[in-house]
């Protein structure tokens, strides 16, 4: 009778396990972007990563930058949008994530975000799966983050009280 090998079960329990050495705070900005389709119903744009989880634009703020410039620098390098309007501050999310032996502390500011020109000229970068509109419902039904969903319920109810 064979014996069983384990091998990997052995190979999994004895790898080296990192402890956290440093906390590292990351601020980012992004934008629930909206655009009105033809029939005049709000449509969301999403990206959607490699990992296939939908999520909005957004990026690592850049030394010398603000939040809102931020905010329009990865609307115009992650979808191809450069005529927007922000319209407002919507509220600040939080990630915390492990990175190796650096536990990363990740503040998001987002914003309301009118598109504006050609809309439908979207480009998504080399990354992304895809990138999308979505009628307003069917984006919340996609994106992968509860915290930016509720976001994007405020958003929505700022655009119908101000008929945005």
């Amino acid at each position: 009778m064979a014996v069983p090998r384990f091998d990997n079960f052995k190979r999994y329990f004895n790898r080296k396990k990192y402890q956290i050495q440093e906390i590292v705070r990351e601020p980012t900005s992004g934008g629930i972007i909206f655009r009105r389709d033809a029939n005049n119903e709000v449509e969301i744009l999403l990206i959607q990563d490699g990992k296939g989880r939908w999520t909005i634009p957004k990026g690592h703020i850049e030394p010398g930058e603000t939040a809102q410039q931020t905010t329009r620098r990865e609307i115009g390098e992650e979808a191809g949008l450069h005529e927007v309007d922000i319209l407002g501050w919507l509220g600040k999310i939080y990630f915390r994530y492990r990175r190796v032996d650096k536990l990363v502390l990740m503040t998001t500011q987002i914003y309301l975000v009118r598109a504006k020109g050609d809309t439908n000229a979207i480009q998504k970068e080399d990354w992304m799966t895809d990138i999308r509109w979505f009628k307003f419902h069917d984006a919340l039904e996609a994106i992968e983050y509860e915290d930016i969903g509720k976001l994007m319920l405020l958003a929505m109810k700022r655009i119908r009280q101000e008929n945005l």
